[in-house]
């Protein structure tokens, strides 16, 4: 098996082939369209279309009720759905859990972790648990460290998920029209949802086979293309905007860190552009997501996108493309899987065989 995310393989050549038996995804409530966002904000035809031109999303999923500001879903809730389905596509039980990662950067709480709040509800015990906290990129991290784990041996069945809920950082009372930019494209840019993939080395087993997986830090130096705050009890009446996203920023950088990204991935693993059946691009916004694929320029792939339908969802993302990718690969289709981390610019990645 090729070294994992161009580094050595430290004795690995041996090591067992990592499966995706099942994916799971949950979308909490009804889809909220741009028109309902333009109604709760008190805003007119002309705002809808401008989310339509400059952001292209058509609706989300949000875990917040927008009449009455109550949160009705929980990143545990959603987490802990998407989880149950993807052990029950792989017809298995929590006993067959060896291993569990999470990627989000929004979870419910500090501690204890949402991973953990999970496991708990699954009745997953006596495993090592780890949640890593990161933006789009969190869910490929997460399916890394659990390759690294089943590969180096000891474990057998890995349960990898990722998710975030941002409605729950709406003011629905907000006056957009005073709001800048930066802090009114998180308002409409994002979706809530949560996504589980079932890993395994049993070679007894169908399923995507996993040939490469690669996380790279790349923000040496570089001002943060968006951020997130978290608010303690001491710093809350503090005037700081909970999100800002230079999107200038994010536009420009993107689409070429994707390229790089996919260049590394095909490199490293001897495959030609017309080699590639799907693509699972970044899923940015409906009007970025093309503007990407089309600088990649894979003349022979599928595009694997949902973010019109879905919003951006953060770590949930990746799940999403998979839940449709896996209906559709057929015996020797290859795909290859982008995303890109921009609060503090992470270059991400993985690609997969059907056998």
């Amino acid at each position: 098996m090729p070294a994992l995310s161009g580094r050595p393989d430290h004795g690995l050549m041996n090591a067992p082939e990592i499966r995706i038996l099942s994916v799971g995804t949950a979308l909490p409530g009804s889809p909220v369209d741009n028109a309902r966002l333009a109604r709760l904000f008190r805003m007119d035809s002309v705002w809808e279309q401008w989310v339509d031109a400059f952001i292209g999303t058509r609706q989300r999923h949000l875990a917040r009720d927008l009449d009455t500001g109550e949160q009705y879903a929980t990143l545990t809730d959603l987490a802990t759905t998407a989880a149950s389905r993807a052990l029950a596509g792989a017809g298995l039980g929590p006993e067959s859990i060896d291993l569990m990662v999470m990627g989000t950067s929004t979870p419910d709480m500090l501690m204890p972790t949402t991973l953990n709040l999970v496991a708990d509800r699954l009745g997953v015990n006596n495993v090592p648990t780890f949640q890593l906290q990161s933006g789009c990129t969190g869910a490929v991290q997460a399916l890394e460290v659990a390759h690294h784990c089943l590969t180096a041996g000891g474990y057998r069945t890995a349960l990898v998920l990722g998710g975030d809920t941002t409605a729950k950082h709406f003011d629905v009372g907000l006056d957009i029209t005073t709001m800048p930019p930066a802090q009114l494209v998180n308002l409409i840019l994002f979706g809530d949802a949560a996504g589980a993939v079932v890993l395994t080395t049993a070679d007894d087993r169908e399923g995507a086979v996993i040939r490469r997986v690669s996380t790279t830090l790349t923000g040496l130096g570089r001002e943060p293309g968006q951020t997130l705050e978290w608010y303690g009890l001491a710093d809350r009446g503090r005037e700081r905007p909970p999100a800002g996203e230079n999107y200038k920023a994010i536009e420009q950088s993107v689409p070429d860190m994707a390229a790089q990204t996919l260049r590394t991935l095909l490199d490293e693993l001897g495959w030609k552009d017309t080699d590639v059946d799907y693509l699972l691009p970044p899923q940015l916004s409906g009007r970025m997501t093309p503007r990407i694929v089309a600088h990649l320029g894979l003349p022979t792939a599928e595009e694997i996108s949902c973010v019109t339908e879905t919003g951006n969802t953060g770590n949930a993302l990746p799940f999403l493309q998979l839940e449709r990718l896996l209906a559709e690969m057929a015996p020797g289709d290859r795909a290859v899987a982008v995303a890109v981390e921009s609060s503090k610019w992470i270059k991400a990645g993985f690609a997969l065989e059907r056998d």
